[in-house]
């Protein structure tokens, strides 16, 4: 009879929401994150004045429900979020919630709808995202992949894994080690009619296929494009990450340098050696150019010249 009933709320509820979106104006505002953390907070607080008419919240992909809160009706959470999440209602038009007992399984894409009267609609994404790895005399950062490149040069960083299942949505963020905090750059998700990429960020040419790769295209590199970079994959057997640990040389310190130096951690002692080559074959190379130079200007090398009068 429980059941039954909820069904039917759920339905009533949709019924209102259709009708009332069928005439209104839609507004939606800029995308936000928060980080990972117990108690963490989705804001969604409508910018106007009015009568609240139905707040609701889902998660990507597939729009799983979290929470309905309506004022006459009440609230109703899914199962999963039963007992976790709270509608915190701190004004009138107030649709922001807490979530509590998170797991990563938290971490994603959120959206709130938030129904009014007269105005409409008004929506807003959030993107709940890991904590920053930060240093510490406990804690050691060893990077999946590190690449190394001279400035000025161009770069693309990748973000690709190898699983058996499937993957649902895939972010690239950038970590502030020192700061201890990171921004997402953008987002990748799996919808029904294919991927949707959502870029947060201006550095770089990004790029997301149908296989779920990431692809962060810089040109023209600088120095604060160095840095801790980290892949996250939502998938059905969990979050998996990976990190690409970027490091960039002044161009007039190593003029011989016009590709992308990388090592593989994963590939161990091979991937050291592949680096440690590429690296002493630049070095010979600047060797054999310096005592060129050298020579040519030698005394001993240069050709004899003796002044003879004209008879």
């Amino acid at each position: 009879m429980v059941a039954v009933q909820k069904d039917y709320w759920y339905f009533l509820v949709l019924v209102m929401l259709l009708c009332f979106l069928k005439g209104s104006v839609q507004m939606k505002a800029p995308e936000s994150s928060v980080v990972l953390q117990e108690g963490m907070i989705l804001d969604c607080l409508c910018p106007w004045t009015g009568q609240l008419i139905m707040v609701s919240w889902t998660k990507t992909p597939f729009a799983k429900p979290i929470a309905v809160y309506h004022p006459q009706y009440g609230t109703n959470f899914g199962s999963s979020y039963e007992g976790r999440v709270e509608f915190l209602k701190s004004t009138a038009m107030d649709g922001s919630i807490s979530i509590m007992n998170v797991t990563e399984g938290d971490i994603g894409q959120y959206h709130c709808s938030l129904q009014t009267y007269p105005q409409g609609s008004w929506t807003k994404d959030t993107f709940v995202q890991k904590a920053a790895i930060t240093t510490s005399t406990s804690i050691s950062i060893q990077a999946d992949t590190k690449l190394v490149v001279a400035e000025n040069n161009n770069l693309t960083i990748m973000c690709d894994l190898v699983h058996d299942g499937k993957i649902y949505q895939v972010s690239i963020e950038k970590l502030d080690t020192e700061e201890g905090n990171s921004n997402i750059i953008a987002t990748c998700e799996m919808l029904e009619d294919g991927v949707e990429l959502r870029n947060f960020s201006n550095r770089g040419l990004l790029n997301c296929s149908e296989d779920m790769e990431v692809s962060l295209h810089l040109t023209n590199i600088i120095k604060e494009d160095g840095g801790l970079y980290r892949c996250n994959f939502s998938t059905n057997n969990g979050i998996q990450s990976t990190t690409v640990l970027l490091t960039t040389v002044p161009a007039q310190d190593f003029p011989g340098l016009h590709h992308m130096l990388y090592v593989y951690i994963g590939g161990g002692v091979i991937g050291v050696v592949a680096l440690m080559t590429l690296l002493l074959t630049w070095l010979n190379r600047m060797k054999r150019k310096k005592e060129e130079y050298r020579i040519k200007l030698h005394p001993a090398k240069r050709q004899k010249w003796k002044y003879q009068p004209e008879e």
